[in-house]
């Protein structure tokens, strides 16, 4: 599970990397949180891709309560397409979710975490893949992520079971 990332470049180095029209609103982060604001690049209602700041924590548009988010910070690609959740946002709303490192807490024993960060060897933004949803209650709305995990690698695997679905920049 992917519970804290970073984003640490400038707003002038992510315009480059991800060929972004215009520099980004953007304050570099070390330590990215569930319910934060998160860069991101999705698709729009008119089909163009921008960037966006998005809260980390997904609310589905039917959702009666915005604290649901919590929960869903994460979405196992094995089951995002059937999950009710998900199933609406993975079919119409994907997203880029902008990072250049995470972290992943290994288990020492039943007390104790280790923390770890991993990213790119070249130490390069990259994105995770991700779904976004549109949520209103009353005046209240949200635009809200999630990010996409899927079994841990060979380098991961010892730390923990699960990793985000990592994409290049380009």
């Amino acid at each position: 599970m992917c519970g804290r990332f970073s984003l640490h470049v400038e707003a002038a180095a992510l315009a480059e990397v991800f060929q972004l029209p215009e520099e980004p609103s953007w304050t570099p982060r070390y330590n990215i949180a569930p319910s934060q604001a998160v860069a991101t690049i999705a698709q729009t209602a008119s089909s163009a891709h921008q960037f966006r700041l998005l809260r980390w924590g997904l609310i589905p548009s039917w959702a009666k309560d915005e604290a649901i988010g919590n929960k869903l910070i994460n979405a196992r690609a094995e089951t995002v397409a059937e999950k009710p959740s998900f199933r609406a946002a993975f079919k119409q709303r994907r997203c880029l979710i902008l990072a250049d490192g995470f972290y992943e807490w290994q288990r020492l024993n039943t007390k104790k975490k280790q923390p770890h960060y991993f990213q790119r060897s070249d130490a390069q933004p990259f994105a995770f893949a991700g779904l976004w949803e549109h949520w209103q209650h009353g005046e209240a709305v949200i635009d809200s992520c999630t990010i996409i995990t899927t079994q841990a690698n060979e380098l991961l695997e010892p730390i923990h079971d699960r990793m985000p679905v990592m994409l290049a920049a380009d």
